[in-house]
């Protein structure tokens, strides 16, 4: 057999209480997977243009200072940008997907490093800069908590997977196997037991045949 294991109606019993323990699982199982492959589809669909758009951002940033160095000079451009403040501590939280726990990162939009500078005084070349780079800091957070979030869910899909495998080429036709070899190993036993009681009925019915002739017999 698949396992050593008593050939009993028991066993066969609780075998066949794993086995539908084992396919309720793998069910769920694959509902899992197949949930969590179309968070990360979702996901990876609503992102595909965020890289090459902060790439974007980033070379017309740059057009965007080298306008602003001609426009108002380099050193007013060097003195705003010093007065860019420091990013804010971010608070990162957690929130369960298919069991999966996803960073969600939090900031003030109002706080989170703005250049503060005058405006009366600037020409448009340097709010134009400021207005980009302030969307750049925003998109690498949101790009950092996504490609974050993809990570996570494709390292579970990996392990849910091989759980599925597991159970599904594994286990369940172990499990299967050990059924087919009990139940054959019952019907041998019932098989044998049949013809065992066949020859004792009919040992039992030659005897009572031998005992009736014998008292039929006629004394001499």
């Amino acid at each position: 057999m698949a396992k050593q294991v008593s050939p009993t109606r028991m066993e066969l019993l609780r075998i066949k209480q794993k086995i539908k323990l084992a396919q309720k699982g793998h069910s769920l199982l694959k509902k899992k997977r197949d949930a969590l492959m179309m968070e990360i589809f979702k996901i990876a669909k609503n992102m595909a243009d965020v890289r090459p758009q902060i790439h974007e951002n980033i070379k017309s940033g740059q057009q965007s200072i080298i306008t602003a160095q001609a426009m108002g000079g380099p050193l007013e451009v060097k003195t705003i940008g010093d007065s860019a403040g420091e990013m804010p501590e971010l608070n990162i939280n957690y929130e369960s997907v298919g069991g999966v726990k996803l960073p969600k990162i939090n900031f003030d939009r109002e706080s989170m490093g703005k250049i503060e500078y005058g405006i009366v005084m600037t020409s448009s070349s340097i709010d134009n800069c400021v207005d980009r780079f302030e969307k750049i800091k925003e998109d690498l957070l949101l790009l950092i908590q996504t490609e974050e979030t993809i990570k996570r869910l494709a390292q579970e899909v990996i392990k849910t997977k091989r759980r599925v495998n597991s159970l599904e080429h594994i286990l369940i036709p172990q499990l299967l196997k050990t059924q087919k070899d009990i139940k054959a190993k019952l019907e041998e036993a019932e098989r044998e037991n049949f013809f065992r009681l066949k020859i004792v009925k009919k040992k039992s019915e030659k005897k009572l045949k031998d005992v009736s002739q014998k008292k039929n017999k006629p004394k001499e």
